[in-house]
């Protein structure tokens, strides 16, 4: 799709720094991608009260494997 927009200077030039895009376009598109991915995420929290543990569960003795 093309389109055309109006981008803060001061945020592209930030976005850059924090970027390996090469031009606006990656940028963009990267951008984008990260939005989506980070919006889709579950929240951790909207487990609660769902998730239901084996009894013999013992979390402890599983840290001290390692």
């Amino acid at each position: 799709m093309r389109t055309n927009i109006v981008l803060d200077d001061k945020l592209v030039g930030e976005a850059f720094k924090h970027s390996k895009a090469k031009t606006k376009k990656e940028l963009i598109h990267e951008a984008l991608k990260e939005l989506i991915s980070t919006r889709q995420r579950l929240d951790i929290r909207d487990l609660r009260g769902r998730i239901r543990f084996k009894e013999d569960y013992d979390y402890k003795k599983m840290r001290r494997r390692n």
